[in-house]
C-alpha cells in the first residue's frame, strides 16, 4: 500500500509543535510494518539546507498561477523514509517560521503557501503524478493540508483516498472568499456544502467536508469536537460525519523518549533501577538555580505558554506550591504576557522557581527526568504527548480530565488500583490546587503509593506501533472499498 503523509512540519527537519512529531513518527512506523510510506512537505530554506542528499528534482511548472515549483526527493535523516520537498522560492524562501514572519505575524500569503503544498500532494495521488509514484491513500494534517481532499474532489480527481487528521480544531485556516480563484478552486465551492464557514473560507472545513475519513488524535477529543463547546463551530458538520470520524491516540517515539537510553540526561535509569532519577533531579535543581533539596517536591512544565494550556492557572498556583515547600521549573514560549510573567517569577522567587523562555530539546528531556510531578493543566488538549513522556520517565503527570489527557492518565486514587497520576476536572486555580495538594499529601504520606504509581506509568506502552496498526486498518478499509 502506498501512503503519502502531507504535513507543514516534520520532526526532526522542522518543528513548532506536536504535529511535527506525528508527521515524522507515523510514516516511519508505517514503513516498519511494510507500507510504502512517504512524506511531502514545504521546502523551507532551513530544511533544504539540512537535506543535502537529493535523489532527484522534478520541475512542476506553475502549479499555482505565478508560482513556479519543483519537487525535490530526499530521505529523512533518522528513519530513511522518502520525503519530497515542494520547492517554491516565491512562497517559501523567506525568514521567520513556517507560519509567521520575523515580527511574529502570520505570513500574509499563507493561503497560497499551503494551497501549493495541498495541490502538489493531491497530484501525487492521481494518475497525473509527476514522479511516477501514485499514492493509494493521502493522510492530511490540520488546516495546512485541508485542501488536499478539496482539490481531489473538485479539480484533480479521481485519485487517492483521503484521511484528514485534526490535531487542534482551534486553528481553522480562515481566509476571505477572494482566495478561491488564486488557489485554483471553483467559486461554486464557496457554499455551506463545501468550503464556506461563516462567510469565509476555512481550509480545515475543506478537509472535514471532502475527506473520505476524518481522524483526530484521541478518542475523547473525537467526542469533544462534536459538541458546541469543543467543536469551534465545526460541531454540526462533525456530528453529520460522525460515522466517518474516529479518534486514534498519538504515539510516543520511545527511541527518543526513554530514560534508560536518553543521551540528553545526566544519568540514565529504568523502572528496575531508579537511582539515576535522583541524580537527574539534583542536576535539574542545579541547572535552574534551585535549592538542592531532594525532599522538595519538584513540579515540571514544558509547554506552549497559552491559556489553552492552562498556564495562567499554573501562575495562580505557584505560591501555593512554594508555601508547601515545593519547587517548580517551567520552559516554553507563547503569549507575551505569559512569557513576561513566567520570566519575572524566576527572578522574584530565586532558588524555588526556575524558568526558561524559549525551547531547548535537551532541557525538555531533563525537566521530564528531573521533576517529580509533570504539569499539563490544559483547558482542552486534543492528545498531548508530554504527559505520555512523563509516564515513561517516572514523573507523575498532573492533568485536567480532557481530550487525550483523559485517555492516558488515571488518577492515583482510582478504585481499580491502576492510578498513574493526578487528575482534576474544573479548569480553575482551585481545581488545580486541589490536585497539587493531593500530590503533596501522597509524596509526604510515606508508604509505597508513589513508587507503585511510577512503576505503573513507566510500564505503559503508547508506542507508535499501536497507532500505526489503527491507521493501517483504516487505510485498508478505504482501499478495499468497492
Amino acid at each position: 500500500m502506498r501512503v503519502l503523509i502531507a504535513a507543514s512540519e516534520v520532526y526532526p527537519l522542522i518543528k513548532t509543535g506536536g504535529l511535527a512529531d506525528v508527521a515524522g513518527a507515523l510514516p516511519a512506523a508505517l514503513a516498519r510494518k511494510g507500507l510504502d510510506a512517504r512524506i511531502v512537505m514545504p521546502g523551507y530554506p532551513s530544511v533544504l539546507a539540512r537535506l543535502t542528499d537529493r535523489r532527484s528534482e522534478t520541475d512542476l511548472g506553475p502549479v499555482l498561477e505565478g508560482h513556479h515549483a519543483s519537487l525535490i526527493e530526499s530521505r529523512m535523516p533518522d528513519s530513511g523514509v522518502p520525503v519530497w520537498l515542494v520547492d517554491c522560492p516565491s512562497l517559501y524562501h523567506r525568514g521567520g517560521g513556517p507560519y509567521i514572519n520575523e515580527w511574529g505575524h502570520d505570513h500574509p500569503d499563507n493561503f497560497l503557501r499551503f494551497a501549493l503544498l495541498s495541490k502538489v500532494a493531491a497530484l501525487l495521488g492521481t494518475p497525473k503524478s509527476p514522479v511516477g509514484w501514485q499514492a493509494d491513500v493521502i493522510q492530511c494534517n490540520d488546516w495546512q493540508t485541508g485542501l488536499v481532499p478539496a482539490y481531489l474532489a473538485l479539480t484533480d480527481g479521481p485519485g487517492a483516498a483521503t484521511v484528514f487528521s485534526i490535531h487542534n480544531i482551534q486553528f481553522q485556516g480562515i481566509f476571505g472568499p477572494e482566495i478561491l480563484p488564486l488557489i485554483g478552486l471553483p467559486g461554486h465551492a464557496f457554499a455551506i456544502d463545501g468550503l464556506e464557514f461563516y462567510g469565509h473560507v476555512s481550509t480545515l472545513k475543506a478537509g472535514c467536508y471532502y475527506a473520505d475519513r476524518i481522524t483526530t488524535v484521541s478518542p475523547t477529543y473525537a467526542r469533544e469536537i462534536q459538541t458546541p463547546d469543543g467543536g469551534r463551530g465545526m460541531d454540526g458538520l462533525l456530528r453529520w460525519r460522525a460515522a466517518q470520524l474516529s479518534g486514534i491516540l498519538n504515539g510516543v517515539d520511545y527511541d527518543q523518549w526513554d530514560p534508560a537510553r536518553d543521551h540528553l540526561l545526566p544519568a540514565r535509569y529504568s523502572a528496575d533501577d531508579m537511582t539515576g532519577k535522583a541524580a537527574c533531579k539534583a542536576a535539574l535543581q542545579r541547572e535552574f538555580g534551585l535549592e538542592e533539596r531532594p525532599e522538595a517536591l519538584v513540579f515540571g512544565l514544558v509547554s506552549r505558554f497559552s491559556e489553552q494550556k492552562g498556564i495562567d492557572l499554573v501562575l495562580g498556583a505557584v505560591d501555593h506550591i512554594l508555601s508547601r515547600g515545593g519547587q517548580i521549573v517551567m520552559q516554553g514560549s507563547g503569549d507575551s504576557w505569559l512569557e513576561h510573567a513566567i520570566y519575572g517569577l524566576g527572578g522574584a522567587r530565586a532558588g524555588r522557581v526556575g524558568t526558561w523562555v524559549g525551547y531547548d530539546e535537551g532541557r525538555a528531556h531533563r525537566i521530564q527526568a528531573g521533576c517529580d510531578v509533570f504539569l499539563v493543566p490544559s483547558r482542552f488538549e486534543p492528545c498531548g504527548l508530554t504527559q505520555m513522556y512523563a509516564l515513561r520517565y517516572g514523573s507523575l503527570p498532573l492533568v485536567r480530565h480532557t481530550g487525550g489527557l483523559a485517555d492516558t492518565v488515571t488518577d492515583i486514587h482510582d478504585p481499580g488500583g491502576q492510578g498513574t497520576g493526578f487528575v482534576f476536572g474544573e479548569a480553575s486555580v482551585a481545581g488545580l490546587v486541589g490536585a497539587i495538594d493531593r500530590a503533596f499529601d501522597t509524596w509526604g504520606g510515606g508508604g509505597s503509593q508513589w513508587g507503585e504509581a511510577q512503576r505503573r506509568g513507566m510500564a505503559q506502552d503508547f508506542g507508535w506501533h499501536k497507532a500505526a496498526d489503527a491507521y493501517i486498518e483504516l487505510f485498508r478499509a478505504l482501499t478495499t472499498r468497492e
